[in-house]
């Protein structure tokens, strides 16, 4: 597989080890197409980028893409905070943005005590490899579906990494709405038996790294091994093979 673009890294505006521009020129090294920029949200308490810096995060994203050779997006990967659907990007700040991700993270400010659930009894419960309550699965299953209704989200990242879904009620939501699985080529987020379920469904994937740092921008390979494993087509795949995905929150913000 040929990756043609890798829409989930970070840098040192959250926890990554490296700058936007490094993470640009390994972009194009690779010979990517694209590559995103995606630091952690407002609401995360230990890594996520502060507001005060949006503006300069963006215009460095932004002139690091008029070197050339691949185009740069400048995202967040957002954080969700309650089963409302609720998440730490708001309409107000859309216009800063090319790309919007969303993942469950647990060191966030949760919209409601009840939402702390999430991650504090989930995370644990993962670790042990205990199984969840089928109301905790009911839960968590019913904040993503409501955060892809309610949000413009392009892509639901590692989804089932330290929380637990139903992939499948998930997986038809993203397929509905135009929002992409993210397989994710860092963590270890899906099981055989969950990515099998959700390729059922029809929904779209992309394959991102997760990057850390430049040295991994571009990397697939944890991922590739457990699509041929499981045997995804690539055809679902809309970042491989020179195809470029349809994402729905720049669609979004033409008609704002």
């Amino acid at each position: 597989m040929i990756l043609t673009g890798d829409y989930h890294t970070h840098t040192k505006y959250s926890d990554g080890k490296n700058t936007v521009e490094e993470n640009v020129a390994a972009a194009a090294a690779r010979g990517l197409k694209e590559v995103a920029i995606t630091e952690h949200g407002y609401a995360h308490w230990l890594q996520g980028i502060s507001p005060k810096k949006t503006e300069e995060y963006v215009r460095r994203i932004r002139k690091a893409g008029e070197n050339g050779g691949v185009r740069v997006l400048a995202g967040l990967e957002c954080d969700l905070l309650g089963v409302s659907g609720k998440v730490d990007l708001t309409p107000e700040q859309y216009g800063f943005f090319d790309i919007f991700l969303m993942g469950m993270h647990v060191p966030v400010h949760y919209e409601h005590l009840r939402d702390y659930r999430f991650g504090w009894l989930s995370m644990p419960r993962k670790i042990l490899h205990i199984p969840p309550s089928k109301s905790l699965v009911r839960y968590t299953t019913r904040a993503f579906v409501n955060a892809v209704e309610k949000n413009p989200v392009d892509i639901v990242t590692h989804l089932n990494y330290l929380c637990d879904t139903d992939v499948e009620e998930v997986a038809k939501c993203c397929r509905d709405c135009g929002t992409y699985l993210e397989i994710s080529s860092k963590k270890g987020h899906f099981t055989d038996e969950e990515l099998e379920k959700a390729a059922a469904t029809g929904v779209r994937f992309v394959i991102d790294s997760d990057a850390h740092s430049a040295a991994r921008v571009g990397d697939l390979k944890r991922a590739e091994k457990q699509i041929l494993r499981v045997g995804i087509p690539p055809e679902q795949i809309d970042n491989i093979g020179g195809r470029l995905p349809n994402f729905r929150f720049a669609e979004y913000k033409k008609h704002l």
